[in-house]
């Protein structure tokens, strides 16, 4: 997430923000509802990624859960935000007593000390990773915008094709080889396994199996380079899988697709790995935001995401 942002610390300190965001999505595994798989066509929201309303770029990462937590919870319409500064410098304001959502960036730095210090002695000075906060507003809260916001987009139905979703894949020129089973990337011949578009129970559904292969497919040396060599049922492994649940879920809400659940059967280790590291979540979801970056660059290039 780098999207032209004044910068705002916040009072909170950065482990609170890592435990409060996982809190709040091992809350919502625990009750049956799947973060990144939000009842949207029930919502009524607009399906997307969330983007800066100023720079026209996507927000990525953890920020794209955040916000759409945010838009659900709220019943916003739009995926579109601004900064407070942002709101004013294209001649609007936020609305008088709306509260905004905060979302972070995160990063790291080597102290002018340790630079000194290793340049001495001949070592690799250690960074310090640091998280800054944003205060975002929705642009439903902000009022005297100028009318370049597009209509929210319509959720693809259940047997749809996407065309646009046809080409990327396409695009990728990855070996995808349908009839299969089961869905599975094979590591070793770089072959991702599908069964066929009739075995799956919509559309959508098919998409979303692709999207998460083709997530598992960026993980290969010459792309990405994810260690996939993992036991099946380990922590890792369960760790890999998440990357590539998000990776199809950016994915999806690229095309309007409702993201689905592809494993259901790995809630329970997504839970156990979220509880035992506040962190996980985030790092999950910069590689998809990664994976799904990778994936998009190969349709027709568009500015860098947020």
């Amino acid at each position: 997430m780098r999207p032209n942002l004044q910068q705002q610390e916040c009072g909170e300190s950065s482990v609170s923000l890592y435990e409060k965001v996982t809190d709040r999505i091992v809350h919502e595994l625990e009750s049956g509802t799947v973060p990144w798989v939000k009842p949207w066509a029930s919502s009524g929201v607009a399906l997307g990624l969330p983007r800066s309303a100023a720079t026209r770029r996507n927000y990525s990462g953890i920020n794209i859960l955040i916000l759409w937590n945010a838009v659900i919870k709220r019943g916003f319409a739009s995926q579109e935000w601004l900064t407070f500064r942002q709101a004013l410098s294209i001649g609007g304001h936020v609305r008088k007593g709306e509260h905004g959502t905060v979302i972070c960036y995160a990063d790291s730095f080597v102290p002018r000390g340790e630079r000194e210090r290793a340049k001495e002695q001949g070592d690799d000075p250690p960074a310090v990773p640091f998280l800054k906060r944003f205060t975002v507003f929705n642009i439903e809260q902000c009022e005297g915008l100028p009318a370049h916001v597009t209509p929210a987009p319509r959720i693809l139905s259940e047997i749809e094709l996407s065309p646009d979703a046809e080409a990327l894949i396409s695009a990728t020129a990855a070996k995808i080889v349908t009839g299969n089973g089961k869905a599975f990337y094979h590591r070793g011949e770089d072959i991702i396994r599908l069964p066929s578009r009739e075995a799956h129970v919509s559309t959508a559904d098919f998409y979303c199996t692709a999207f998460h292969e083709l997530g598992h497919w960026t993980a290969h040396p010459s792309r990405l380079a994810r260690d996939l060599q993992h036991r099946f049922g380990s922590e890792a492994y369960a760790r890999e899988e998440l990357i590539a649940e998000l990776t199809s879920a950016f994915l999806c809400a690229q095309f309007s697709i409702a993201p689905q659940v592809r494993h259901t059967d790995y809630i329970a280790n997504w839970l156990q790995i979220l509880k035992s590291d506040s962190r996980a979540i985030f790092h999950a979801a910069s590689q998809a935001s990664k994976a799904s970056d990778f994936i998009l660059a190969f349709r027709n290039p568009e500015p860098p995401s947020a």
